[in-house]
């Protein structure tokens, strides 16, 4: 009798990766991901194009959720480890971060429709079709989620890409152009995002002639189909002006929510500037809270146009972000807490003037409305605590808040006479078409 010891088979495909080789696959995952995150958003205010600026918020929430799973699962497998680095992941993690220094808006939404997200797509569709359904089963859920994300997203970043490749000149056409092929090019000499480890980059980087080293748009670009102004409603800037009730307050309310397009470009800078320092639980809320900033503007934008006003007839102000202009991360916080908690008592009041209207989209919008800002009130409060914990020399809070509002004041009083011509002639052009469209309530 043989001596040989004998064993039942256990090779089997859904066996190829171990424990912690899948953990190494899921972190380079996480790092690609984040760096889209933040990219994506601290490019919100230097993009024009309104819808993209209100649809890309929702793009990396979904990214940053991805990441978050990501991340989660990482420390599952590793368990009892919570260290996370890039390590030999470099090369590939690189490349992403390469994303935020393209030389134009064109070229970074280009690069997000045409090299990162197919990227990520193609790297997620590649991992589920290995993945051990059984062992492994929590990854495949989420992955799954993130396909249907990244193809959604893919679709329309290329009809963005489109749009603003239209209005653009041939020069910044070509720069774009060239953004993508290098981008490309540098993606495959690493072996591109995958399951395989990548491989380190070997001599001059072509992005290098071509990349803009990154600086948030201290002044937001706007769309010019819209009535770009300073402030977005007279009552701003003329107390003579009555915030009212009836139509003028469905109006105000409206215009109001469209104009919280500030909230989305703050939200983003101070996702992208505060980031690294505070870390992802900072980057999850503040992805959170920027995508909620764009909901609310797509909610006064849905309401106007569905009274049959169109861009042209809308009033774009940029006063609340040109408050900002010039100063740190921590007042772009302090900024958005100010308003978040500024007007938040006025919110049952005003969905319940909306429902004595029978208006069910302002009131059904103001009332999401209070809960996300209850939310954003935390987020606020938490992470201005959080930052002054790091820089006690900082001011605090109610110092911030005060700092806020006298930045607002000073913009408010640096308005002239032919900013209050002008946004008086647009709303008064829009109220009068509201009073025309207006309908008595049945009896």
């Amino acid at each position: 009798m043989s001596n040989e010891a004998k064993y039942l088979p256990g090779v089997q495909a859904r066996a190829r990766y171990m424990r912690m080789d899948t953990a190494r696959i899921l972190k380079r995952y996480f790092f690609c991901e984040q760096a889209l995150v933040l990219a994506q958003a601290g490019w919100l205010a230097a993009i024009p194009d309104l819808e993209a600026k209100i649809a890309i918020p929702q793009f990396f929430w979904e990214d940053a959720l991805t990441g978050h799973a990501l991340r989660e699962r990482v420390f599952e497998l590793r368990f009892p480890s919570r260290l996370l680095e890039v390590a030999d992941d470099a090369p590939i993690v690189a490349v992403f971060e390469e994303a935020i220094h393209a030389p134009s808006p064109l070229a970074f939404v280009q690069s997000l429709a045409q090299v990162y997200k197919p990227a990520q797509l193609q790297a997620y569709r590649a991992y589920l079709d290995i993945a051990d359904a059984i062992a492994d089963g929590p990854s495949l859920r989420f992955l799954q989620m993130a396909v249907t994300d990244k193809a959604a997203q893919i679709t329309t970043l290329a009809h963005f890409a489109q749009q603003m490749h239209g209005h653009a000149t041939p020069a910044e056409r070509d720069t774009a152009a060239a953004w993508v092929a290098a981008l490309q090019q540098r993606m495959q000499a690493t072996g591109g995002l995958s399951v395989d480890r990548p491989t380190p980059e070997n001599g001059p980087l072509p992005t290098a002639a071509l990349r803009h080293p990154f600086a948030l748009a201290q002044e937001a670009a706007h769309d010019a189909r819209f009535q770009v102004c300073r402030y977005y409603w007279p009552n701003v800037v003329d107390p003579t002006f009555a915030y009212g009730d009836g139509v003028l307050l469905q109006l105000r309310s409206a215009v109001s929510h469209l104009n919280e397009v500030w909230a989305v470009e703050t939200g983003g800078a101070i996702l992208q500037a505060l980031g690294e320092e505070l870390g992802w639980e900072f980057i999850l809320d503040a992805a959170r809270w920027t995508y909620d900033e764009a909901r609310h503007t797509r909610m006064g934008y849905d309401r106007l146009l569905s009274w049959g006003y169109t861009p042209a007839d809308l009033p774009l102000g940029s006063y609340i972000y040109d408050s900002a202009r010039g100063e740190p991360a921590y007042t772009r916080l302090g900024m958005l807490h100010y308003f978040e908690t500024k007007n938040i008592g006025k919110k049952h009041e005003r969905a319940a003037a909306f429902e004595s209207y029978q208006d069910d989209a302002s009131q059904h919008d103001m009332e999401f409305d209070w809960a996300d800002e209850t939310i954003h009130a935390h987020y606020g409060s938490k992470w201005i605590k959080a930052l002054r914990e790091r820089h006690p020399d900082l001011m605090d809070k109610d110092a911030l808040l005060q700092h806020c509002e006298q930045l607002v004041d000073n913009m408010v009083h640096s308005a002239t006479d032919a900013d209050r011509q002008r946004i008086h002639e647009v709303a008064t052009a829009m109220i009068a078409r509201a009073e025309a469209w207006a309908v008595a309530l049945p009896q």
